[in-house]
C-alpha cells in the first residue's frame, strides 16, 4: 500500500491515481493526513481492498505524507563507511538526535539554504504506527507503519558549533527534513532490509548505497529508543546516511543556489528540490 498527502489530504495511491480515503471510506477515515495514525491498523486492514475512483495526480500537488510527527529522531554514523569518512568511530550504541517538526517539508520545491556549508544527507525514514514502549527487536517490525524517504539536510558550521557540538539546530532549518513522496508500507518491498538509497546534485552522484550496511538495524533502533521513550503513532525515524556527503570529500563540497538535490530510495519513489540562496 501508498499513501500520500495529495492537497492537504490523505490518499492512496494506484496504478490508476490516488483515490481520496475521505470519500471511500464514507468519512470513516481522512480527511488529514496525520490522522491516519490514530488507528493505524483498523485504516491499514480497510486499505488493502479498499475502492474508490481514482484521479491522475501531479507529483508538484504531494506534500509530506507525515505533516506533524510529534517526535523526530535521527540516527548518526549509522554507516561503517560514512563513519569512516568523518573520522569518527562507530558508536558502541544508536546516536541519536532529534530534527524539529517545523524542518518537514513535502517532496518538491524549494529550500532556502542557510549558509554556504550545507550538506546532503539521503535516508531511509521509518514512521511508526503504533505506540511503542520497551519493544523487543522480535516485535519491532510490526510497530513500523511503513517507509518513505528523507535528507536530512544539515548545516556543518552551526551543527558543529561549540563543544559538544549541537546536531539538532544546525540540521532543523526550515525545510532541512524533506520527506516523501509517500509513504509505503513493508509489505511493499522484497526485502525491508536492503533498499538502494541515493542522492544526486545536478545529476551528479553524490551518494550510492544500500540500507543493507546499515549498522543499527530498524528493529533494532525501534527497540533502543523505544526502551528510553515512548515512540508514537507518526513519529518519524531517520535512520542514518550513507557515505559519500560534502563533509567527507577533500575539499569539502557543498551545495550552492540553483543546484538541484534529486533523492531517491528504491522502492518508494525520488524527491527533488531547487536550492536557494538565503
Amino acid at each position: 500500500m501508498r499513501i500520500a498527502n495529495l492537497r492537504n489530504r490523505l490518499v492512496i495511491i494506484t496504478d490508476e491515481g490516488a483515490i481520496d480515503v475521505q470519500a471511500a471510506s464514507d468519512g470513516r477515515f481522512g480527511p488529514a493526513p496525520e490522522s491516519v495514525f490514530d488507528d493505524w491498523k483498523a485504516f491499514a486492514e480497510w486499505a488493502r481492498t479498499a475502492t474508490g475512483e481514482a484521479h491522475p495526480f501531479a507529483t508538484a500537488d504531494l506534500g509530506a505524507p507525515v505533516p506533524a510527527p510529534r517526535q523526530v529522531f535521527a540516527i548518526g554514523l549509522n554507516y561503517a563507511r560514512h563513519a569512516k569518512e568523518s573520522n569518527l568511530p562507530l558508536p558502541p550504541k544508536p546516536m541519536i538526535f532529534t530534527k524539529f517538526q517545523s524542518s518537514i517539508t513535502g517532496p518538491t520545491g524549494q529550500i532556502q539554504l542557510s549558509g554556504d556549508t550545507v550538506d546532503w544527507e539521503v535516508e531511509l525514514v521509518a514512521v511508526i504506527g503504533a505506540a511503542a514502549r520497551n519493544v523487543s527487536e522480535a516485535d519491532a517490525w510490526s510497530y513500523v507503519a511503513g517507509f518513505t524517504a528523507g535528507q536530512d539536510l544539515s548545516d556543518r558550521t552551526v551543527q558543529n558549533t561549540g563543544s559538544p557540538a549541537q546536531f539538532s539546530m544546525g540540521k532543523s532549518f526550515p525545510g532541512f527534513a524533506p520527506i516523501g513522496p509517500m509513504l509505503v508500507t513493508l509489505d511493499e518491498f522484497d526485502d525491508p532490509n536492503d533498499l538502494r538509497v541515493s542522492t544526486l546534485v545536478n545529476d551528479e552522484v553524490r551518494q550510492d548505497s544500500r540500507t543493507s550496511d546499515l549498522v543499527f538495524s530498524i528493529p533494532e533502533l525501534v527497540s533502543y529508543i523505544s526502551g528510553i521513550v515512548t515512540l508514537l503513532p507518526g513519529d518519524l525515524i531517520f535512520t542514518g546516511t550513507p557515505e559519500g556527503v560534502g563533509l567527507g570529500r577533500s575539499p569539502q563540497l557543498y551545495l550552492s543556489p540553483g543546484e538541484v538535490l534529486t533523492t531517491t530510495i528504491e522502492g518508494i519513489g525520488t524527491m527533488q528540490h531547487e536550492m536557494v540562496a538565503s
